[in-house]
Formats: structure tokens, C-alpha cells, sequence
């Protein structure tokens, strides 16, 4: 069951200049959407974000290779889910190609202006027949509003579809920006399985749309993990149509800018934090804030240093107060010269640990509180710095075990 508020928003609202195909294709599984389509109107920015991860998949691959075109001029996603197409050798590239030529075939544009992405298995072959047969099919099923089926489209582990949707006001004109994400396990993205996509109709020039896409990526899908890897397909878009009109915001001194900025960092931020809330086998939400550091890394290398522990999730889903895992992961983090005791750790607002022993007035009963809760804050002061970071995660429990030894079947 995902954790706290996974509600989807009041309004989905659609984005002029993009279109959604949604069909079962029977990648993996019977009876599920599995294959979804985006169509962008001519003339639309798109930037993107990828993993880290040196074994990056075939889609991954591509994609990058494509948006490095010149004048690339996308036109079209597709995303199929259950195959991964990662670690699938020279047969997986040409098949991402062969995906991308076919529905280029099929509504007449360039082969470059296709950007393919899949989510999965990893080390399986597509299934090139049933993938093509199911192209041909959705691209008579377009919808001007087909977001929500989108977030279920692109779903493999997970339970809920995972939407974020907006409507605001620039210069007198009405913009909307809409996106879905999907990932539940194999989740510590490094890039930017998980996969993001971003809509707007406000116009955006490519260069300053890749700039917005790096920064809101960095605070949101980079500050999550469920379970410390990084997938071979993380994948995140950020499009914008244009259609709404206005002048095109193009630089960072526009007054437009940061305004834009705030509700795309709103966005991604709400899709990575469902992306935790719905973690696999989660019951708890946890929020690590590690402040007083001397950089900014640093205190995200605390921040992932107990997020990622797995004595500190178990910890979390057993609801026992145990402390020392934390400080054990604090002193993981690798800092030079670390000073304990100077250090403080809060659950909540109950000090547990207080220069780097445990706090005098704290007693096993508030810990043991604060512990049962389903979202829950660790704090920590470094004592080294003003600077301060947070990253999410949850918890670590027998469903997680369960759910990845069952994956394959």
C-alpha cells in the first residue's frame, strides 16, 4: 500500500499541442496497458535527463542520440513497459531503432524525431512482433486528454499512477504544466526503474528548457531513494508546445523565469515524492534533512548515507528506536574529519542524540512515538556549516523481499 497523501490532482489538465495514445500490446503481461504514445505539436522544445548508470539501456541510448541532433525537431515518445531493452546487446539497439523507424513510418515523420523508452526486465529481448503490431494500432487512439491513463500506462511494480497538474497565470495568460512519473523499485536516481514526463504549453526555448529540466531534476528525482540503485533507464522529458502563446521564455533574467521555475520544481517534486510514497513493500514515508554542513554535498551524502542503510529502514519498518544506526550511517558518509560531538539528531522534534551521545532528557517512549508514525522526519546538524539538504525514502520490509523474488514470474 502507498504511504500518505497519494491522491491524484482535482484537475488533470490537458496540454494544447500534446496528444496521448494508450494500447495493450501484451509486452509481458495480458489484460494491462502497456504501451503509450505522445505526439507533440510541430515546433515544440523538448530536453531531457538520463541515468547515471554506466550499462545504460538500448531506449537510453537513442534518446540521447537523437535530442544531440541538430535542429532536432521532436515530434513523438513511445513507451513501452514490462522490457527494460537493457543489457540487450546490439539486438536491443536495433530494435529501439526499429521502434523508432516504424512509428516514424507510420505518422510520417523523421526516424530522428522518435524518442523510444522502455521499463522492466532487464536482459530480455523485446518482443519486436507484438511492440509493432500494438504501434499500428495506437496510433489511431490519440486522445487530447488521456494523462491519467498515460500514468497507468507507464507503470510496471507499481500500485497507484502518479500525476502532478497545474494551472497558472503569466502576463495575463493562462499556461498549464502536467506530468507523470512511474518507479517503485530500483530507485536512487543519478541523473537526473524510473521514468518522467513533463508537459507545458507555454513557449520555452530548447537551450533554457534543458537549464529548468537539470535544476528541478536535481531537487526532486535526484533527492529519492527506495532502495540505493540506479536503474539502466531513468528517463526524464520536460516539453514544452508553445501552444498557449506569449513571447518564449529564453533567458533567466526574464521575470517570467522564476515564477516557471517554482511550479515546474512543484511538479517534479510531488512526482518524485509519490514515487517514494508508493516504494515497493513501503509502510512508512521518511524525510531526511541533514543541515549545519560545510557543503552542500556533504550533507547529502549524510542524507542518502541513512536513507540508503538497510539497518536503518528495517529500523523504520519495525518502528524500534534505534538510534545508533543512525549515527553508525552518519559516520558511513565518508566526511574528512568529522567531529561528533558536535552532532545532533532529531526524529521529529524529539532530540535523540545530543553532541554525539544521547540526548539527556530523551527517553525510549518518545522514540518508540514518533517511530510508529507513517511519515517521519530524521534531522541531523553536522555542527560543520550553514548548508542543508533533504532527500526522501522509506522503509525496508518483508513485502520489498517478496515483491523482488517474485519479479520474473
Amino acid at each position: 500500500m502507498a504511504v500518505g497523501d497519494i491522491s491524484l490532482p482535482n484537475t488533470i489538465y490537458p496540454i494544447s499541442g500534446v496528444k496521448i495514445a494508450i494500447h495493450e500490446a501484451y509486452i509481458r503481461y495480458q489484460n494491462r496497458k502497456d504501451l503509450v504514445i505522445f505526439e507533440l505539436a510541430e515546433g515544440s522544445s523538448v530536453a531531457g535527463v538520463f541515468t547515471q548508470n554506466a550499462f545504460c539501456a538500448a531506449p537510453v541510448q537513442v534518446c540521447k542520440n537523437h535530442l544531440a541532433q541538430q535542429n532536432a525537431q521532436i515530434r513523438y515518445l513511445v513507451v513501452n513497459t514490462g522490457n527494460a531493452n537493457a543489457a540487450s546487446g546490439e539486438i536491443g539497439l536495433q530494435n529501439a531503432n526499429l521502434t523508432c523507424a516504424e512509428l516514424a513510418k507510420l505518422v510520417h515523420v523523421q526516424q530522428e524525431q522518435v524518442l523510444p523508452f522502455s521499463t522492466g526486465v532487464i536482459g530480455e529481448q523485446l518482443p519486436m512482433p507484438r511492440l509493432l503490431a500494438g504501434l499500428g494500432q495506437a496510433v489511431y487512439k490519440f486522445s487530447n486528454d488521456a494523462w491519467q491513463d498515460a500514468a497507468y500506462g507507464i507503470m510496471t511494480t507499481d500500485t497507484i499512477p502518479k500525476v502532478a497538474s497545474e494551472q497558472f497565470e503569466l502576463d495575463g495568460i493562462t499556461y498549464h504544466i502536467t506530468g507523470i512519473s512511474k518507479g517503485a523499485g530500483m530507485i536512487r536516481p543519478n541523473m537526473a526503474t524510473m521514468l518522467g514526463f513533463v508537459a507545458t504549453d507555454m513557449p520555452i526555448a530548447q537551450p533554457l528548457l534543458q537549464d529548468l529540466l537539470k535544476q528541478a531534476t536535481e531537487q526532486s528525482f535526484n533527492r529519492i531513494t527506495i532502495d540505493g540503485d540506479t536503474s539502466t533507464n531513468d528517463s526524464c522529458i520536460l516539453m514544452a508546445t508553445g501552444q498557449a502563446g506569449g513571447e518564449a521564455l529564453s533567458s533567466k533574467d526574464d521575470a517570467r523565469y522564476q515564477q516557471f521555475a517554482s511550479i515546474l520544481n512543484r511538479i517534479m517534486k510531488r512526482l518524485a515524492e509519490l514515487i517514494v510514497r508508493d516504494g515497493e513493500g513501503a509502510t512508512k514515508f521518511i524525510t531526511v534533512h541533514v543541515e549545519g554542513g560545510a557543503t552542500t554535498q556533504e550533507c547529502c551524502d549524510v542524507a542518502y548515507s541513512i536513507a540508503h542503510s538497510p539497518l536503518v529502514k528495517t529500523a523504520l519498518f519495525a518502528s524500534d528506536p534505534n538510534w545508533g544506526r543512525i549515527v553508525a550511517a552518519i559516520g558511513n558518509a565518508g566526511l574528512n574529519q568529522l567531529n561528533q560531538q558536535l552532532v545532533n539528531v532529531w526524529l521529529d522534534e524529539v532530540l535523540i542524540c545530543e553532541n554525539g551521545g544521547l540526548a539527556a532528557n530523551y527517553t525510549e517512549t518518545q522514540g518508540a512515538s514518533v517511530m510508529s508514525q507513517t511519515e517521519i522526519t530524521i534531522r541531523v546538524n553536522l555542527g560543520r556549516g550553514e548548508c542543508s539538504d533533504t532527500v526522501y525514502t522509506c522503509d525496508l520490509s518483508y513485502d520489498y523481499v517478496k515483491i523482488n523474488a517474485d519479479y520474473r514470474s
